[in-house]
């Protein structure tokens, strides 16, 4: 390794593929941030029941895995070893460029914050490692999560700098044809300034800074259509060859699961757990939302999304499908084989979805009305409400802003993996729930480690509200 530019390519594509791995494996990203919120209803698997509990320390293989930061570390390890060796092939081949190198070392370096970024949202604190290890380990005490958030944050603008809006169009930090590809080989694959300043706004949220919250999304707001990003349509948005189908630049910061390169899977995709019967062949879903639930989140008329009319039946099911059965079925994302239909099968092909702009204009609208700018606030609230057919916002219709914001963002995203790390948002934003603020205060919002970790690392402390 090391010698030439196809050994560069196939490191860094090995950081994203090691990535998405953390991310689906048991399907772990939906479990942390949807499954957690408790409102779904669990038919009968109990590990889902469990986390939706908030029982995170029961004896279950899954619960296990999701206590283990491994897969998160393996990410670092490998964008760390990248950080330190790319530059010798920069050395040993002359097709390999400083621009090349330069825009290879921010992404690895935004994929190594990127992992920082959800450890310290899953657990809180957890150790800093910046340097590789290959074959060793040394015991490193866990660092403080304002810390963590504070260098996540450094290297992501660091990365920001150096990544182009769109790759293979000539962006001056990316000359060119990014490894001899052209922009459609990489829209929606890989990490760009507009997904920085994504994750960013994020993390910005996480730690209630809402001033940097407006500044990392108005980048964005900016600079969208630079990127061939725009809004989606409710059509495309919940059809199996739309919107979350194979890859396409409006998906700000995606990992796909190419239908045409043989990466579809029976696991480690959102369908697994929320589709069945009439979509794919399977009786019951793992876990739904309950008709009284559905009702009550889509309550106004005309929401192309979904809505019921005076009688309780359904006018439109983009989202939901069998709403009058004993299982209503969540089948907003339903990417089955190459974009069909067929419910004989049950392989996926969706991507997972961690940010599109319909996510950064509603985290605007909340920071904005945290800050006091109501009229600013209202107006990214009703560009999502004008382009799913809702009326604009009114207070005496849709109760306080705030209020209206949230919902809008569990009717938008909703299984797109943010509901969690919204109610979480929200408590600390409204402050009026007591017992959502001691698990807040308490650190019950975190994750255990698990015993493996702790039985490795002597100098690992287990979170305080798991002990």
């Amino acid at each position: 390794m090391w010698e030439k530019i196809e050994d560069t390519r196939a490191k860094l594509m090995g950081v994203y593929a090691m990535t998405k791995s953390a991310l689906v494996d048991r399907n772990a990203f939906w479990l942390y941030g949807e499954v957690r919120s408790g409102e779904y209803a669990i038919p009968s698997r109990m590990d889902l029941r469990s986390i939706s509990a908030n029982e995170l320390n029961a004896n279950d293989p899954t619960l296990e895995a999701l206590r283990n930061w491994r897969r998160w570390y393996a990410v670092i390890n490998e964008a760390n070893i990248f950080l330190e060796r790319a530059h010798e092939v920069l050395e040993k081949d002359e097709r390999y460029t400083q621009n090349n190198l330069n825009v290879d070392m921010a992404q690895a370096r935004f994929l190594r914050a990127f992992a920082y970024f959800n450890m310290t949202r899953i657990w809180g604190d957890v150790p800093l490692i910046t340097s590789s290890s290959e074959g060793s380990f040394t015991s490193k005490k866990r660092e403080e999560k304002e810390k963590l958030m504070a260098w996540i944050e450094l290297e992501l603008q660091q990365a920001a700098d150096h990544l182009p809006v769109r790759y293979s169009v000539n962006e001056p930090e990316q000359l060119g044809n990014y490894y001899n590809e052209a922009t459609s080989r990489w829209d929606g694959t890989l990490a760009t300034k507009i997904a920085a300043y994504a994750i960013m706004a994020h993390l910005a949220a996480w730690q209630e800074n809402y001033p940097d919250v407006a500044s990392y999304t108005a980048y964005v707001m900016d600079n969208y259509t630079r990127a061939n990003i725009n809004y989606v349509a409710t059509s495309s948005l919940v059809s199996p060859s739309g919107f979350f189908f194979d890859k396409h630049s409006s998906q700000m910061f995606a990992f796909p699961s190419i239908w045409g390169h043989v990466e579809a899977n029976f696991t480690g995709q959102v369908e697994e757990l929320t589709l069945a019967a009439p979509v794919v062949n399977k009786s019951i879903p793992d876990m739904y939302y309950t008709k009284e639930t559905i009702s009550s989140v889509f309550n106004e008329p005309k929401d192309e999304r979904f809505s019921i009319d005076t009688l309780g039946n359904p006018v439109t099911e983009n989202y939901f499908r069998n709403f009058n059965g004993r299982y209503p079925i969540l089948s907003k994302i339903k990417c089955i084989q190459g974009g069909n239909t067929d419910p004989s099968f049950r392989i996926f092909s969706s991507a997972l979805v961690f940010s599109r702009l319909e996510d950064m204009v509603l985290l605007r609208a909340e920071a904005l009305a945290v800050l006091g700018d109501r009229n600013g606030a209202v107006e990214m609230l009703d560009r999502i409400r004008e382009n799913r057919g809702l009326a604009l916002y009114s207070e005496a219709n849709n109760g306080d802003l705030v209020d209206a914001i949230f919902k809008e963002r569990r009717r938008e995203l909703m299984a797109e993996g943010h509901r969690w790390y919204d109610l979480v948002r929200y408590h600390k934003i409204k402050n009026n729930d007591p017992d959502f603020v001691q698990l807040i205060r308490e650190g019950g919002i975190y994750w255990p480690i698990a015993e493996s970790l702790l039985r490795q690392n002597v100098l690992l402390e287990q979170n305080n509200y798991w002990q």
